[in-house]
């Protein structure tokens, strides 16, 4: 099977963030991702991290004002500084965290503005980032986001994602390929993963059921067959990545509802 990460920022939410840790390792989970470091302490962050054996393996660099709706910066013309002050944070905690892969969020595209002509902004922001994130050994991913969840972000095709990550030219920029957000704009998970799936091209998976974000088995997945094939194609092709859990439990807060829904469909053995 895939090597699952628990998103925090999505699962357990019926627990304060920091006692989501332990409740993800009882479950048998050995990597965690969430949205952003920047907001918690990051001693702590390191504590539970250790105290649990986990590894961190996924964080968001900051993304603007989020509580006003914006969503990433890397394609706003005259938000340059901004955005490198994110990636610098970005990098310094993801280094205290040992975390390889870090999400920059492209961003929401102005009202009245040509999306073509945000670019030039994105492409040269990236080439910028992923170099200083290669001389530390980190990767950057981009993600395609529905634009049902996230009206007006940039970036939300496959294809779209592989052709910037082309014109940037660095190895460490990479895909991050969330198979709900890829049902829900383009379908054919499958035929993408076998198009899109391999080492140096997508840094990292994410998955939840299509429609609705909850467990991957509810809705129209095949899981069996869809992990079935992830498995397959990291053989045949020596892909290494983690698999983000980041759905909503569809207990909500339910107390214990994200470990029921885990073992109807990811049979675990506590660690």
């Amino acid at each position: 099977m895939p090597r699952f990460a628990a998103n925090l920022s999505f699962l357990y939410p019926e627990l304060p963030f920091m006692e989501r840790f332990e409740a993800a390792a009882r479950d048998g989970f050995e990597g965690v991702e969430f949205l952003f470091a920047h907001e918690h302490p990051m001693p702590e962050l390191r504590a539970r991290l250790a105290a649990h054996g986990m590894q961190q393996v996924l964080f968001n660099a900051a993304p603007g004002d989020w509580a006003a709706g914006e969503r990433g910066l890397a394609c706003l013309p005259g938000r340059e500084r901004e955005f490198q002050d994110a990636i610098h944070a970005a990098l310094r905690n993801a280094e205290q965290l040992q975390c390889p892969r870090v999400h920059v969020m492209s961003g929401r595209v102005p009202e009245g503005i040509d999306p073509s002509s945000l670019r030039a902004t994105l492409v040269a922001n990236l080439r910028w980032a992923a170099r200083l994130a290669a001389a530390q050994g980190t990767v950057l991913t981009v993600e395609p986001i529905n634009p049902q969840d996230m009206p007006g972000y940039w970036l939300t095709h496959q294809a779209q994602a592989h052709a910037l990550c082309a014109d940037v030219g660095e190895a460490s920029l990479q895909v991050q390929m969330d198979l709900y957000h890829c049902q829900m704009v383009e379908g054919g998970v499958i035929e993408q993963l076998q198009t899109h799936l391999r080492p140096g091209r997508v840094a990292h998976l994410q998955i939840a059921g299509v429609p609705g974000r909850h467990e991957p088995d509810v809705g129209v997945f095949d899981l069996g067959a869809l992990l079935g094939l992830i498995d397959a194609l990291s053989a045949e092709r020596g892909w290494s990545g983690w698999l983000g859990c980041e759905y909503r439990p569809q207990t909500g807060v339910l107390p214990g509802g994200t470990s029921a829904g885990l073992k109807r469909w990811r049979p675990a053995s506590p660690r």
